[in-house]
């Protein structure tokens, strides 16, 4: 028995995407539904970059975090939209193996990357509004990268344990993904081994990060609204809100979705709606967070006004 296993396991050279489904309906719908909104993504983060490079005055911490967020989530999306869009409408649905767990690995690279940057600009955020006068020094050029390189490198180690397990698993069974991407609960669910340890490792480091860079965050603004709820005048307390509101909203839907996905038993899971949250967290979440921080801040409203009257009156 185990000899045919091994065997079939080292034969299989691909996984089939099953999407969300085979009926034309199913293929074209989904197809437009990530069209627009990858578009979109790819739209609106290359012009939250080049805003706050091109805007001296943007080039602050806080936006030096919030253009490697856009470069992220532009990442974020890349790595799942363009393979997903060509499975709908192409004849062939197949991903290699390799290119499986390529495409898994990077997933869990910038999944896990955005939450260690979310918890870095709460911690930005709680260094400008409590400790201002060390703000320039607490976070230096030099501290920001650190922490950037830091996200980076705890996320690259998460993502290649993940995806190690993952892959050694032998897959004897069906290798159609019911997924529009290699996600690891519809892979596990492939397995025709036990992944009792592969789900223990998914939700400890998993619920590893999501609690550590949560206290980072959750701490952060606990001194943060202590500090608010000192300042006499209202116009002091409207202005030290607004510089967190769009932070705080990219971190609720970022981690309410994540949370939800990746820290329940597989067994609570069902594929239908695993795909539904999954198409909000990889596109659209991505999609919303240069708009959420473009329309509620000021000043990067203003280098937008700024760059399109420049380009105008050239």
């Amino acid at each position: 028995m185990e000899t045919m296993k091994e065997k079939n396991h080292t034969a299989l050279t691909d996984f089939i995407l099953l999407g969300f489904g085979s009926g034309p309906g199913l293929k074209v719908g989904p197809f437009v539904v990530f069209l627009v909104i990858y578009t979109t993504t790819v739209l609106v983060n290359i012009t939250m970059v080049f805003l706050i490079r091109a805007n001296s005055h943007l080039h602050t911490p806080m936006y030096f975090f919030l253009k490697n967020l856009s470069l992220l989530d532009l990442c974020y999306s890349s790595s799942i939209a363009p393979k997903a869009m060509a499975s709908f409408l192409g004849d062939s649905k197949t991903i290699s193996f390799y290119g499986c767990a390529t495409q898994f690995f990077f997933f869990g690279l910038f999944a896990a990357t955005e939450a260690f940057i979310l918890a870095a600009m709460a911690y930005d955020r709680y260094t400008a509004i409590c400790n201002p006068l060390q703000y320039p020094i607490t976070m230096s050029k030099q501290v920001c990268i650190q922490l950037l390189v830091g996200s980076y490198v705890c996320s690259g180690v998460n993502s290649m344990i993940q995806t190690v397990f993952t892959f050694t698993l032998c897959f004897c069974g069906s290798n159609e993904i019911d997924h529009f991407f290699c996600d690891i609960p519809a892979l596990l669910s492939l397995s025709c081994t036990n992944t009792d340890i592969n789900e223990l490792v998914m939700f400890t480091l998993s619920g590893l990060i999501i609690v550590s860079t949560s206290i980072v965050i959750l701490v952060s603004y606990a001194y943060i609204i202590s500090a608010i709820l000192r300042i006499r005048s209202a116009e002091g307390k409207r202005k030290a809100f607004s510089t967190c509101t769009s932070h705080m909203m990219s971190v609720s839907l970022f981690y309410g979705t994540v949370t939800f996905m990746y820290t329940q038993p597989s067994s609570l899971a069902s594929p239908g709606q695993s795909k539904v949250v999954s198409v909000f967290y990889t596109l659209v979440i991505p999609m919303l967070n240069p708009l959420i921080y473009s329309l509620r801040n000021k000043d990067v409203k203003e280098a937008l006004g700024r760059t399109i009257s420049s380009v105008f009156l050239k």
